[in-house]
């Protein structure tokens, strides 16, 4: 079945592509919220939440995130893996505080590791694809160097790319794999749930025309020998999935993977019963966490169901 496009502030929307809330909301009374200083200084074992705002010169000066750090952080100054994760597109300038789920799907996995979610969207624009458009607007530097530079500083975590997997759903998906790699000296795994891999339109349904030939080349996600290359040097995980019923992005999901395997380029690939719905996410949350995360620590590629 189609699903039905919905209006946000005028403009068209992605349905599925838009944050995820009650997720988040049980997150946030269960874990309750904070500042970095109270996370460094506190010692209790249980998981808690904490805003931050990064130091972004990619993005003219700022990029906040939300943060969760698991049960038992700083206890004897052990060092975590982090899961980056990318929400969909268009979005409101708030929609980062609202994918936390990512933590509790770890929680349920019994899987120990830092979250960040980082703004995707701004108030000017709801649907920036995490594109570079500019010299003061440049998402994969933000995400890349900046938002991990700054975690790196203000956490416990394992700092480098065996500590690091880019994650994303949807528009995210898109994102943290362009983004990711694009940059596999910086993460060591990265996935994409129900995403696409050239920039499209807010309805989803078309390639998004930029202004120049160079432009168009950076929007489409890395393939071919170049990719086979870079992986030689920065073993990863490239993992993705869709829904069966994902009227947009089934086809171009199906596309990609054969297109890998072409190539032969190791990725993982699923395609699953659901549509471009928080049921699939959630669905498949602790099984595909978990596969980065094994793979951060071993090399090893374990895709366990739920």
């Amino acid at each position: 079945m189609r699903a039905v496009s919905v209006t946000r502030g005028g403009r068209p929307t992605r349905p599925g592509r838009v944050t995820l809330t009650a997720a988040a909301a049980l997150l946030l009374t269960s874990c309750g919220g904070g500042s970095p200083a109270r996370a460094v200084v506190s010692r209790v074992s249980a998981p808690r939440t904490v805003s931050i705002v990064c130091r972004s010169p990619a993005l003219d000066g700022r990029l906040p995130a939300r943060v969760y750090l698991p049960a038992g952080y700083g206890a004897r100054g052990r060092r975590f893996p982090v899961v980056y994760f990318l929400h969909g597109l268009p979005a409101g300038p708030t929609s980062y505080t609202q994918n936390m789920f990512v933590a509790r799907a770890l929680a349920s996995a019994h899987a120990a590791a830092i979250v960040v979610a980082p703004q995707g969207a701004r108030s000017s624009d709801s649907d920036r694809e995490y594109l570079d458009w500019s010299p003061a607007e440049d998402w994969p530097r933000a995400v890349s160097h900046d938002l991990t530079a700054c975690v790196d500083r203000r956490f416990l975590t394992i700092a480098g790319r065996r500590g690091r997997a880019l994650v994303g759903l949807s528009a995210g998906g898109y994102g943290a794999m362009d983004i990711g790699l694009r940059n596999l000296a910086t993460f060591g795994a990265v996935e994409s749930w129900s995403g696409y891999f050239v920039a499209t339109d807010p309805s989803g349904y078309h390639v998004l025309k930029l202004p120049s030939a160079a432009a168009q080349r950076a929007a489409m996600v890395p393939r071919g020998p170049a990719l086979a290359a870079d992986l030689t040097h920065h073993p990863a995980l490239i993992a993705f999935y869709v829904g069966s019923a994902d009227d947009r992005f089934a086809d171009v999901n199906q596309a990609y993977d054969a297109t890998l395997r072409r190539q032969g380029i190791p990725h993982v690939f699923r395609l699953y019963p659901g549509g471009h719905s928080a049921a699939l996410w959630h669905r498949e949350a602790p099984s595909w966490l978990t596969m980065a995360l094994t793979f951060l620590a071993s090399g090893r590629t374990i895709l366990r169901r739920p």
